[in-house]
């Protein structure tokens, strides 16, 4: 693997305050003194030049991976980035904490847990009924690996919005338990297939990798079909599961429809 990458800093000798970092390797450095471009970085440039100076450019960083040098780069432009000229936020981004959400508890950062989209798949001639998983406790998703796979990575603790397609959003829970196969599904001990439940054919292909899986779900607020709660603009997607956290006007929605605290359910109060 090759070491021969650096990060670098441009600074501004009127003021010494940064203004630009990068990576690269070779003279990668100093091409940016030679950019023609009409940018913020370029017109500091020039405004520079203009006072009979040149930026300062220094190595701040040597010997790297590529991939090293990529991480100093985008450490550096987070902890800098409302003063630098970089229009790219960097590699490893999704590695970061946002801006400006300092006020915000985040998930992976301020605390474990998730709060998540859940489809409950319900249609006509399907395996899964929403008045089944309310009434005892979970959802599901199957009828091959790769629609079961999403609700494996829901993890106890978990806090799931449950959206019904057409309908709107109708349950708002905590997951108890992890995925399991229906056929290893209990409710207060029994197993699922002793329920009177409104549709059977969640247990199709039961004994094959097909099988529906199941998360355990004790609901905090739920709502019949016909109460489900909607408005234009909302989150909504095909996905099984998706991640609420960035969606702000439908969180604020589910809040005051289902009169839920959700930073209140993730930290336990």
């Amino acid at each position: 693997m090759q070491s021969n990458y650096y990060v670098y800093v441009y600074i501004d000798p009127r003021n010494f305050e940064e203004f630009y970092y990068g990576k690269g390797k070779g003279n990668r450095k100093n091409a940016h003194l030679k950019d023609k471009k009409d940018s913020e970085k370029t017109n500091i440039i020039k405004a520079i030049r203009k006072e009979g100076l040149e930026p300062i450019v220094k190595v701040i960083a040597k010997d790297l991976t590529e991939k090293e040098a990529l991480l100093i780069e985008k450490t550096l432009i987070w902890k800098l980035g409302k003063n630098l000229t970089n229009l790219s936020s960097g590699h490893f981004a999704d590695k970061f904490r946002r801006h400006h959400t300092f006020h915000l508890n985040l998930n992976g950062f301020d605390f474990e847990n998730g709060l998540y989209y859940v489809n409950v798949g319900e249609r006509k001639g399907g395996n899964r009924s929403w008045i089944d998983c309310r009434k005892f406790g979970f959802l599901s998703a199957g009828q091959h690996p790769k629609y079961s796979k999403p609700l494996h990575t829901l993890n106890k603790g978990d806090i799931i919005v449950a959206y019904l397609k057409s309908k709107g959003y109708v349950g708002i829970g905590k997951i108890t338990a992890t995925a399991q196969r229906v056929n290893d599904f209990r409710v207060n001990g029994k197993p699922l297939q002793h329920m009177q439940l409104y549709n059977k054919n969640i247990f199709k292909n039961c004994h094959n990798k097909n099988s529906e899986y199941l998360v355990k779900v004790k609901w905090i607020k739920s709502v019949s079909a016909e109460e489900a709660k909607w408005e234009a603009g909302l989150y909504a997607i095909e996905l099984i599961k998706a991640s609420l956290e960035n969606q702000d006007a439908t969180i604020k929605f589910l809040e005051k429809e289902f009169k839920v605290s959700f930073s209140d359910l993730l930290y336990g109060a």
